[in-house]
């Protein structure tokens, strides 16, 4: 997860990419991902790490993956 998220935040355009586990469901590890637009989030999905990560999935016990894609716009101060 590691080299996942290390060689994410170095592509171009990802602007936040982190980890975290959920408190209430044990084992459901949540990915939050920022990326400036939807060209450089397509290239990440096509990146030879992310087959390498995916590739690793099922000796590191990693079974569903529920991919969800939100669109906002740009952020305002509150």
């Amino acid at each position: 997860m590691e080299r996942m998220a290390s060689a994410s935040r170095a592509e171009p355009g990802c602007l936040e990419y982190s980890y975290a586990q959920d408190v209430f469901d044990a084992g459901l590890i949540r990915v939050t991902e920022v990326w400036s637009d939807r060209a450089v989030l397509d290239a990440h999905f096509r990146s030879p790490h992310l087959a390498d990560w995916r590739a690793s999935w099922p000796a590191l016990g990693i079974g569903e993956r529920n991919l969800v894609l939100y669109e906002a716009g740009d952020p305002k101060p509150t």
